[in-house]
Order: structure tokens, then C-alpha cells, then sequence
């Protein structure tokens, strides 16, 4: 029996961790939030409401429940909120991660903490392996990018796992994301700007848990990028949820990043090689395609 304690439980990838493992019979399953427990779902696991940033908390959850693994899935995403709230921003990103650090110590505690394409500069384009050189743009990847170097630094057994726009539906929603923020505003018939010069892989949140749970089954250690194999422009991302859905692409306006005045700079284009992940983890996530049929399938499922 093993211990799994996943931090973040109330977000996208921590539900889907969650929902994952439970019907696992050889894990016993912590989840951890801020806050109440935001899952329809109750039993099978133990939740602990959990704020990461206080180090004691931190130090007594792990002392209690002495997980053999602690997916690390809470942070600051909000890109543009990290560039004004940087105070919170580096305690969620950077301090916490820390904390964690300090309370494993000398325990054989399996971390596995979640990163971003957004530490690289997008200057190289699609092509982004594990050890390519970060160059953060933003204040939101100057944090992400800390906080890998605690982890790097450190003597725990650790492994990072780098993704790219993660996209599905959760228990009682507090953020969307891009696929879901579409197919609302175009079934809305909404007029939407989305940039055509900023290149992602789209990720399911369904395949960053699995790659994410393949990382703790096979104690793997190290760098991994775990994201959608398909790349390209956000633009055209939308335009195949419209296809996909059967929405007016009319209504889609293709625009430039520098006419968005955003806070965050964004890297123009990144995708990741993911072959070490298929090759030593079997990752082989679903195509974007796919990956909608899946949340379709789970949209109809949850409005009955």
C-alpha cells in the first residue's frame, strides 16, 4: 500500500489525480486544498484542508500522514495576477516548494512537482526538450522556474513534470480554460479575440494525471515533459473547438499578442519532445481531437 498526497485537490489536474486513483486498491489517497473540498465525490480518500505557504502546516501534514509520494499540483497560474501579485505569487510558486523540501529532509519521500513551458522563452519554438535552457519571460515562469531550481538543488528524490495549456472540466468549476472558454462564448454566439502568433500544445488533464501517476508507479526521477503531442496556434485551437462543437467561426477575430496589452510577456511558441515520456514512462497521450470527444462525453454526462 502506498501513500499519495496531492496537494491542490480542488483544481483541474488535482481532481483528476484524485478521481484517478481512488479505485486504486494499493494507494491510500490524501488530498489536499485550501479550503473545503470542492469534489462531488467524498469517499475513498482522506481530505486535509492544506495552505502551502505555511511551512508548519506543511511540516505536520507530512509528519502525520507520512505519504510514500506527494504530487505537488498547487501554484499561481494566473499569469497576468503573478505580475501584480508578486508577494503571493513567489509564496505559492517558490516558498512553498521550499516548505515542502524542508519537511521531506532525509525522508525517502517521492516529490513530484508540476512545471510550465512558460519558463522558456519561445524563442526556439516546438521543439523543447528536457534539457533545454529556461529564460523566463514573466514574473509568473521567473517563479516556476525558482521553484525547480529548490527541487533540482535539493538531495529529495524528485521528479518535475512540465506541461502546456491544460484543458477538461471539473467538480464545481472556479476557473475555466481555453477549450472550455470558447465553446461558452461561441455557443453563446459571442464575438471572441484569440491570438494567431502564440503556438501551444493543448494538454488533457486526463493524460497529464496518468503521466503524472506512470511518474509515481515507477518512482521515475528527473525532468519530464508531459503534454498534448500536437502543436499550434491558439487561433487554430479555437477554430477546431468551433469545428468540433459545430459553432460560427465567424465570430472568431484573429489578433496580435501586442494588441492585447496583457500584464505577462508570453513565450510566442513552445511544444514540447515528448519522447523521453513515452519511452520511459509510457506516456502516449489522446490527439486534441480525441481529447474532445472525451470532454464532450464528460459534458453530457455531468448536466444529466
Amino acid at each position: 500500500m502506498k501513500t499519495i498526497l496531492i496537494t491542490g485537490s480542488n483544481g483541474l489536474l488535482g481532481q483528476k489525480l484524485v478521481y484517478n486513483l481512488i479505485h486504486r486498491s494499493d494507494v491510500k489517497l490524501i488530498a489536499t486544498s485550501v479550503g473545503a473540498n470542492r469534489l462531488i465525490q467524498k469517499e475513498g480518500y482522506i481530505y486535509v484542508s492544506l495552505d502551502i505557504t505555511n511551512k508548519e502546516e506543511v511540516k505536520s501534514i507530512v509528519a502525520k500522514h507520512k505519504p510514500d509520494v506527494i504530487i505537488n499540483t498547487a501554484a499561481m497560474t494566473n499569469v497576468d495576477a503573478c505580475e501584480t501579485k508578486r508577494t503571493e505569487c513567489w509564496a505559492l510558486n517558490v516558498e512553498a516548494v521550499q516548505n515542502f523540501v524542508d519537511a521531506i529532509n532525509q525522508q525517502p519521500i517521492h516529490f513530484i512537482h508540476l512545471s510550465t513551458d512558460f519558463i522558456f522563452d519561445g524563442e526556439k519554438g516546438s521543439e523543447y526538450v528536457e534539457t533545454d535552457v529556461p529564460n523566463p519571460q514573466s514574473y509568473y515562469a521567473l517563479s516556476k522556474w525558482e521553484g525547480e531550481k529548490v527541487i533540482q538543488q535539493s538531495k529529495i528524490k524528485w521528479a518535475i513534470a512540465r506541461t502546456i495549456i491544460v484543458y477538461g472540466i471539473v467538480d464545481n468549476m472556479s476557473r475555466s480554460n481555453i477549450v472550455l472558454w470558447a465553446k461558452d462564448a461561441l455557443t453563446k454566439k459571442q464575438n471572441i479575440n484569440v491570438v494567431d502568433d502564440q503556438f501551444r500544445s493543448p494538454t488533457l488533464a486526463e493524460d497529464l494525471a496518468q503521466g503524472c501517476i506512470n511518474i509515481a508507479d515507477k518512482g521515475a526521477t528527473g525532468i519530464y515533459n508531459l503534454s498534448g503531442k500536437e502543436t499550434m496556434s491558439v487561433l487554430e485551437l479555437v477554430y477546431k473547438v468551433a469545428d468540433f462543437w459545430k459553432l460560427d467561426k465567424s465570430l472568431v477575430q484573429p489578433i496580435k499578442s501586442n494588441t492585447l496589452n496583457q500584464a505577462a510577456k508570453r513565450p510566442p511558441r513552445t511544444g514540447f519532445v515528448i519522447e523521453k515520456a513515452k519511452m520511459e514512462l509510457n506516456y502516449h497521450p489522446h490527439s486534441f481531437e480525441e481529447g474532445l470527444k472525451i470532454l464532450d462525453q464528460q459534458l453530457a454526462q455531468s448536466s444529466n
